[in-house]
């Protein structure tokens, strides 16, 4: 008897077994059925380089052989800086709910504006990447965009999810423009993970959320006094009195001086840390404040990060400052968790054919993932979070 078809579809039966196991490893075992297969995260092209550390902040490099062109996307300083980006107010008819069902943060209006929804329309030839934290500013108030996403070129005008970092004006000013300021983590991280607003504005006045101890000691460390304290905060974003602007925290002279000399000194040290690369290139970071790992944002291409950097270093030096001067390291092994991704309660919103957002918690860990669906998948942002409450 002839063995060789039952040996073939022994064969075939061994290949077909193997890929749907590599399918289903691929979709991950929390994912539900029915569910497209996540794209591979390319965590085994990422690669920490040795840490550049100043004062109590700790910045862990991470590169990447692989660099994909980002170029089709616009960022939001470039479109509101070309015009191809508008942002203005909401008014009174049809805009006056969050796109956004889970996340109905209405909550103030104004003769037809709201203090948590804008619109935006991307006139341009590019789609929009829009990043939780991004301050826009001018309107009736500054705001920062609540949530990561992407924003086709030629769409109808856009209901725009936004939280308030400006008290006390309510008033016509100048159109939206870019402000090329992130907001430091502990705002991003109220905006971003927990969405609301009142927790967003407590994180503005208070500096930073991060746990400290009343006896100025942290995990048994003597630590030196914060740099820019909640005082020094609320006394800065208070100044020329009712507005209160969180911008001030990056323009007035005391809190804006400290803020530009820091992140001057870590740009400079890290610069010299990643130069000289050869087939890598720098595509994210990860930030550790004393010994705590505590935030990465790590991007899809090299030059992606570069339009990132400068204002994300800004935003990190915020934070340090705000938080007790402890000098202790976190060790590479700590930071090197930050590249895996946690495994717990998971929650998704798409814009078929656009974007789609994975929310991952796990414990005190939240990772926010951002994947561009065309002109194929592919992750621009990712985002992971130690929260500090």
């Amino acid at each position: 008897m002839n063995q060789a078809p039952l040996h073939r579809a022994a064969r075939n039966l061994i290949i077909l077994c193997a890929l749907f196991t590599l399918a289903a490893a691929w979709a991950g075992p929390d994912a539900p059925a029915g569910a497209a297969p996540r794209t591979s995260t390319p965590i085994s092209n990422w690669r920490l380089l040795a840490p550049v550390s100043f004062e109590n902040i700790t910045l862990f490099p991470v590169v990447s052989s692989a660099d994909p062109d980002t170029s089709a996307f616009l960022t939001l300083d470039q479109g509101l800086a070309s015009g191809d980006v508008i942002v203005s107010e909401q008014g009174a008819e049809g805009m006056a709910r969050s796109r956004d069902s889970r996340h109905p943060v209405i909550t103030e209006n104004y003769g037809g504006a709201s203090v948590n929804g804008l619109v935006l329309i991307n006139r341009g030839k590019r789609p929009l990447l829009l990043l939780a934290g991004e301050l826009v500013s001018g309107g009736k108030q500054d705001r920062v965009i609540a949530k990561d996403r992407i924003v086709p070129p030629g769409s109808a005008p856009l209901p725009l999810d936004v939280f308030c970092v400006e008290h006390g004006r309510w008033s016509s000013g100048a159109n939206f423009s870019a402000s090329k300021i992130i907001v430091h983590p502990s705002v991003r991280e109220k905006a971003a993970i927990d969405h609301k607003q009142a927790d967003v504005w407590a994180a503005v006045s208070s500096g930073t959320t991060a746990e400290t101890r009343s006896n100025g000691v942290a995990g048994g460390v003597a630590a030196a006094a914060p740099s820019l304290t909640a005082r020094e905060i609320s006394r800065t974003i208070a100044a020329d009195a009712p507005t209160q602007s969180y911008a001030k925290i990056y323009q007035e002279s005391r809190a804006g001086a400290s803020v530009d000399s820091f992140a001057e000194e870590l740009r400079k040290r890290f610069a010299r840390a990643t130069s000289g690369l050869k087939g890598e290139r720098v595509v994210g970071v990860i930030v550790a404040y004393g010994g705590e790992v505590a935030w990465s944002d790590i991007f899809a291409s090299g030059a992606l990060f570069d339009q990132y950097s400068s204002k994300l270093l800004r935003s990190y030096s915020v934070e340090a400052l705000a938080r007790p001067g402890l000098h202790e390291k976190a060790s590479a092994e700590d930071a090197g968790e930050f590249l895996r991704r946690p495994a717990g309660h998971e929650s998704e919103e798409s814009e078929p054919g656009v974007y789609r957002v994975r929310e991952t918690s796990e414990g005190h860990l939240a990772l926010v993932e951002l994947e561009s669906l065309a002109p194929k998948p592919l992750l621009l942002h990712r985002l992971l979070v130690r929260r500090t409450s």
